[in-house]
């Protein structure tokens, strides 16, 4: 029994990564609580589905341009201190955040413009963060790391929105928005304790590679030339922009399902959830050697539960119910669970395979496009459902895409057939 469970050697044997870990675990929290916060007040602004899907939209840009600028200052910096620097711009915007509530600004552009700057941040920090894991953890314990990653998300996103709903029900926008700059200060806390982490020496005996767009080009065209890299990315667009649900998780609740702002935060628990127990259970996914298959079985089953989803709130309807629809809400949460589940099988498997079939020159550059496609990929995924709900019904369109998502990835793994057999063993990137 326990060799079904999560690894947590990284956690006994590195306190770096322990206090990593737990740091960034309480300030996933305040993040996902923030985020569904946000959601709901541009609902509570407009009454659109699309201006919430926008959000996504004005935050792709910075997502895409300092994500990849972001892992070029990695690769050319003391990592310790670009996660610092990106960090303090995400707490300043969230500052920013809590006081536009306060003020009442009632602003959708403003929240557009700090959501949008938070985003720039996060896409700098995070490849900072991820690159900072295989100096903290050997190799071999690389899958059982990023399964304890994934769990602090996973936690985030069940406790996150349910708090986050809660909170804009019972107090308000403001207090909701304080939580996450006070449990940021946990993240920081966690950085300043690391070790100074400059750049290794590269092949070619370089010190130190000049960060510039020339770098970001030097990543670029090694993932280009390197399909099984490339395949943990498109595979991973595959699920978040042709079936990611999110941003229509308000209007759901509001005219199928019933329950208001309490049903919105449980739909987000109920992926939530799934992830939580996939990284909770995760033992057996440290020891699996064909993680290329792994991916591949877990996107298309993630489509799979994102189709259930919307195949249950098409038979609902939009009957703008005054009270919650049980049945709905527990067939789409079913839905939603089983994407979850997979979703986290399928980031443990993108992962690993990304820091340990790339050199350490070109992780910050390579773990900057990791960023740009899991933060954008949700992001551009948030937009197309709100653009498809407005057209064809958040039911319909949730459906629609589901099947997208795993005609799509059928097709990526029939594309670049050498992902199915690629071996843990030989990392061949």
């Amino acid at each position: 029994m326990p060799s079904i469970f999560a690894d947590i050697t990284p956690l006994r044997e590195s306190p770096n990564y322990r206090r990593l870990w737990l740091g960034q675990a309480l300030a996933n929290v305040g993040t996902m609580l923030t985020a569904t916060a946000v959601g709901l007040q541009v609902y509570d602004l407009t009454g659109s589905t699309l201006a919430v899907g926008l959000l996504g939209g004005f935050a792709l840009v910075p997502v895409v341009l300092l994500g990849l600028y972001g892992g070029a200052l990695v690769d050319a910096h003391d990592r310790r201190k670009v996660a610092l620097a990106a960090s303090s711009i995400m707490w300043l915007a969230t500052c920013g955040i809590v006081l536009q509530a306060y003020l009442r600004a009632d602003s959708v552009w403003l929240l557009y413009v700090l959501v949008a700057v938070q985003s720039g941040a996060t896409s700098v920090s995070s490849p900072a963060r991820s690159a900072i894991i295989p100096r903290l953890v050997p190799v071999h314990q690389l899958p059982a790391a990023n399964a304890l990653s994934t769990m602090t998300f996973s936690i985030a996103t069940l406790c996150g929105p349910m708090l986050g709903a809660w909170l804009v029900g019972w107090v308000g926008y403001g207090p909701a928005y304080l939580i996450d700059a006070v449990t940021f200060s946990a993240a920081f806390y966690a950085l300043l304790r690391l070790p100074p982490m400059p750049p290794l020496r590269t092949a070619k005996g370089d010190a130190r590679p000049a960060a510039g767009w020339r770098s970001v080009w030097e990543g670029l065209r090694f993932l280009a030339a390197r399909r099984n890299l490339l395949m943990t990315f498109l595979s991973d667009m595959c699920a978040m922009i042709l079936a990611f649900p999110r941003s229509a998780f308000p209007a759901i609740a509001a005219v199928i399902i019933g329950g208001g702002k309490a049903t919105a935060g449980l739909l987000a628990a109920c992926m939530a959830l799934g992830t939580l127990l996939a990284s909770v259970l995760s033992g057996p996914v440290g020891r699996v050697r064909w993680q290329g298959r792994g991916v591949v079985v877990s996107v298309a089953i993630w489509g799979g539960g994102i189709a259930l989803t919307g195949l249950v709130l098409v038979a609902a309807g939009r009957s703008h119910p005054s009270q919650v629809v049980w049945w709905a809400l527990i067939g789409a949460g079913l839905g939603l669970g089983i994407a979850g589940a997979a979703d986290t099988v399928s980031a443990v498997f993108r992962g690993t395979i990304l820091q340990a079939a790339t050199p350490d020159h070109l992780r910050g550059r390579l773990q900057g496009v990791f960023i740009v496609v899991v933060t954008g990929g949700p992001r551009l995924g948030d937009l197309v459902t709100g653009l498809d709900s407005d057209l064809l019904g958040e039911g319909l369109a949730i459906l629609a895409g589901g099947l997208a998502c795993m005609v799509g990835v059928v097709i990526l793994s029939r594309w670049h057939r050498p992902f199915w057999h690629y071996d843990a063993r030989d990392p061949v990137p």
